[in-house]
């Protein structure tokens, strides 16, 4: 049969002998020009490098949640719990799904730097993919592959998408349901709105309220463009609220009524209680400041942020908070874009009808970006600037469904609106290359030829369009497309190879070259942005350390980016207690507590500095506190303890064996008590007393603070490996 005459499945597979999936594939759906299949899958696979490629340069990451998923590897009960140690005497003081895929993953390729980095950029990956079918299905290819392209070179996305903090799978899920709701709201069937609920529900069990921050959107938009009518979207919305609760509510409710003696105590709550971490700590205190038990600047509001109304590490709360010094380079690159699309579009759908796909993509993506953006931008409890990744998939939609929507419609518009279309996007693009001049200007030092490229490009893709009349209607594509790439693309991009070619540790992570200040409206602490040359002692405050090159540090004294000093290549079958604990090939000494690498997450000064130590940020064990550990572990539940997890999190990994964290993260949980912890002692539970070092942070309080003094007189102090430990199975008098 011949290819005139065949269906449109043989007509499309005409010339292979074996039709198969992998054309079609290519081809993607038929409506479709041929140029979306590949150029998504282009930049599927561009992505994937960009957030894989040299992944153990970042060796454990964040050694807080590297050192849970260890405990996962070896005990079910603390992978189901999210216990901190394999023993389960505290949780980590979030909820555990980041850990359990993490954890699945270090199952099945062995504990090791890959095994708990790459589930990250698979979720990365998968949120740019799962973007482009959401934008596509209203918008088109075109709109789709901007706004994917814009979520996948986002600085801050580069940056969680190769980090282990829950952030990962946080924005996945938001973004899937997301897609769900396009779906909805389309069909108006009742199974979207159940999907997106549940997954928003899944959501909380990563990173609990915030998955909750997009919901006014999602419900917005179907109540407004739902096919049926007001009651049936009313009870399908209820009913993807039951979907949400179940989600959410049935580890909640394990953890509950499980006894309090037959789970680890639920770190970061006051009374171990998940409801009241959720609510307290990461819920509501994040909003008003008052987080009991946050970390290591006390209760009430203004804690760190330079005053009263400042959050701690975001700088001063306000509109400018996501546009300054600490947040902008993050995250900001394509937020006045955005913002300028969100109103085109409004424009654009004022008087269609009540379904119109224009204004339903206005309130789900406008909707999401409003709310977050504003929680962002005036809460006062603690935030960092790596939060901000839940903005990214919202700014991609806007910018590109924006872009294209108004292309468009300067067309199909009568004279007057046309011109004010041109207008939208001539005032779009000067907008996008002036603020990515600034931002480039903040580092002013890095890649100097960078801002003017991108204002002139920006300025001349304006002028071309404002021109246009004038001109062959394909040279104006022809030449706007690729200046407005430049102009809007050219700077998030190169802070995300930047990003992607240094290596990240610690607590508090960012994005790209160091700013010229950390202060102005926004700011924080003087000096350069947290989680750039900062560490305990050791590290360095220089203000730009930013050389781009794996392994060049801000730290004097270290040469290495890569944690230990090696290649970063993962070593051995860790995680099991008395095994080799996944420590890098060819190191033995592991990495020495508060040195810094890269961009670890730190503050400036040490212990002595006021504030406290560094924060997970490339710490070193060495060869003889882990033999020590190791050798000794034996008949014992946990082969040490130490006030903090962040202390406690360096000396487990490089050992494989439990050590307890008296006091949660920081040290502020009251558990153990002093009395509880005699008795452990007295029951040879506990072998080592590990002594503050140049790692602690915080230094702990209350029951914390009780115990380390009743350890410090009754027993007796050696130095080992340069950390003074206590032997608690030998008092001071034997």
């Amino acid at each position: 049969m011949s290819a005139t005459t065949t269906g449109p499945r043989q007509t499309a597979t005409a010339g292979h002998s074996r039709p198969g999936r992998l054309p079609r594939l290519l081809r993607g759906p038929a409506a479709d020009p041929r140029w979306a299949r590949p150029a998504l899958l282009a930049l599927l696979a561009l992505t994937a490098a960009l957030y894989a490629a040299g992944l153990s340069r970042n060796g454990w990451a964040n050694d807080f949640y590297s050192a849970a998923v260890q405990a996962g590897t070896t005990s079910w009960k603390a992978f189901f719990f999210g216990s901190f140690d394999a023993s389960s005497f505290i949780t980590v003081d979030k909820t555990p799904a980041s850990l359990w895929v993490m954890e699945l993953s270090a199952r099945v390729l062995g504990l090791n730097y890959w095994s708990v980095l790459l589930p990250q950029a698979a979720e990365g990956v998968a949120s740019v993919a799962v973007l482009y079918a959401a934008v596509r299905r209203w918008s088109g290819p075109a709109a789709g592959l901007i706004a994917a392209g814009v979520l996948a070179i986002t600085p801050v996305a580069t940056l969680m998408f190769r980090f282990n903090n829950p952030d990962a799978l946080l924005v996945l899920l938001m973004t899937v349901a997301a897609y769900a709701m396009v779906r909805a709201t389309a069909s108006g069937r009742t199974r979207w709105i159940v999907l997106a609920g549940a997954l928003l529900g899944f959501g909380f069990l990563t990173k609990m309220l915030q998955a909750f921050l997009v919901l006014p959107a999602f419900a917005l938009v179907y109540l407004v463009a739902g096919p049926p009518r007001l009651g049936r979207r009313i009870v399908q919305l209820l009913a993807g609220g039951a979907a949400l609760l179940v989600a959410a509510g049935w580890w909640v409710a394990i953890v509950q009524f499980t006894p309090a003696a037959d789970r680890p105590y639920v770190g970061g709550s006051t009374n171990d209680s998940v409801l009241q971490l959720a609510l307290g700590y990461n819920g509501l205190g994040r909003l008003d400041g008052n987080e009991t038990g946050s970390v290591g600047f006390g209760g009430g509001p203004g804690r760190g942020g330079g005053g009263g109304g400042g959050g701690a590490f975001g700088g001063s709360t306000g509109l400018s908070r996501l546009f300054a010094s600490d947040m902008g380079g993050q995250i900001s690159w394509l937020l006045p874009a955005a913002l300028i699309a969100l109103a085109a579009l409004v424009w654009l759908s004022w008087r269609q009808q009540r379904t119109d796909r224009v204004r339903a993509a206005a309130l789900l993506w406008g909707g999401w970006l409003i709310v977050t953006g504003l929680v962002f931008s005036y809460m006062s409890g603690i935030i960092h600037p790596y939060y901000t990744v839940a903005l990214a998939p919202a700014i991609g939609a806007l910018a590109g469904i924006g872009a294209v929507t108004v292309w468009q419609a300067r067309r199909s518009m009568p004279a007057r609106r046309a011109l004010a279309a041109r207008a939208v996007l001539a005032a779009a693009l000067i907008v996008t290359a002036w603020w990515a001049f600034v931002l480039l200007g903040r580092s002013a030092g890095w890649l100097p030829w960078l801002r003017p490229l991108v204002l002139v490009c920006g300025l001349a893709a304006a002028l071309v369009v404002v021109a246009e009349r004038w001109l062959p209607g394909r040279a104006v594509l022809l030449s706007v497309a690729p200046l407005a790439l430049v102009a809007g693309l050219g700077g998030p991009l190169a802070y995300s190879l930047d990003t992607a070619a240094t290596s990240h540790t610690g607590a508090l992570p960012t994005a790209g070259p160091s700013v010229a200040s950390f202060g102005g409206p926004g700011g924080g602490f003087g000096g350069a942005r947290p989680g750039r040359g900062f560490g305990g002692p050791g590290g360095s405050a220089s203000g730009n350390s930013a050389s781009g090159v794996p392994g060049s540090s801000g730290a004097p004294g270290n040469a290495s980016g890569v944690p230990g000093g090696a290649a970063g290549v993962p070593g051995g079958a860790a995680g099991v207690p008395g095994g080799t604990s996944g420590r890098p090939a060819g190191s033995t000494s592991g990495r020495v507590p508060g040195s810094t690498s890269g961009r670890s997450g730190g503050f400036p000064g040490g212990r002595g500095g006021g504030i406290g130590g560094g924060l997970g940020g490339s710490t070193q064990v060495s060869s003889s506190i882990t033999k020590l550990l190791t050798s000794g572990a034996s008949g014992y539940r946990w082969a040490a303890a130490t006030v903090g997890a962040e202390s406690a999190a360096p000396f487990q990994l490089a050992s494989g064996e439990p050590v307890m964290a008296i006091g949660g993260f920081n040290g502020t949980d009251q558990t153990p008590s002093l009395a509880q912890f005699k008795q452990m002692v007295a029951a040879h539970e506990v072998h080592y007393f590990i002594g503050a070092n140049g790692h602690t942070f915080g230094g702990g309080s209350g029951d914390a603070t009780q115990i380390t003094s009743w350890v410090e007189s009754h027993f007796t102090k050696q130095m080992v490996g340069g950390v003074t430990v206590y032997n608690l199975s030998r008092t001071a008098s034997s």
